[in-house]
């Protein structure tokens, strides 16, 4: 048997026990409310897609809003990497370290 009638037949044995499965009863998943329900209203699409671009970002203010953000953080890290100690202090730390 060459290459292509053996994964053929690798397929088809695959394929087999899918063929017999039982599958379930979706019918008996429905409510007597849902089967007894109305069907749902018919809108006007536009509406929908006004009320959809309504919520989307504003990307200009969003990136203005995160440069601004990323200053105030770049600037109060700067502040931090100074020293903790004024000069006197790390005089006297050097003096009592000898």
């Amino acid at each position: 048997m060459n290459n292509r009638a053996l994964s053929g037949l690798c397929a088809i044995a695959m394929l087999l026990p899918a063929a017999c499965t039982q599958f379930p009863a979706l019918d008996s998943r429905a409510t007597p409310e849902m089967q007894a329900a109305d069907y749902p209203a018919l809108v006007p699409v536009d509406p929908l897609l006004a009320q959809a671009t309504a919520g989307q970002v504003n990307t200009t203010q969003t990136e203005q809003a995160l440069d601004a953000r990323v200053a105030r953080l770049q600037a109060r890290a700067a502040g931090l990497r100074g020293s903790v100690l004024t000069g006197a202090e790390k005089q006297r730390l050097a003096q009592g370290l000898r």
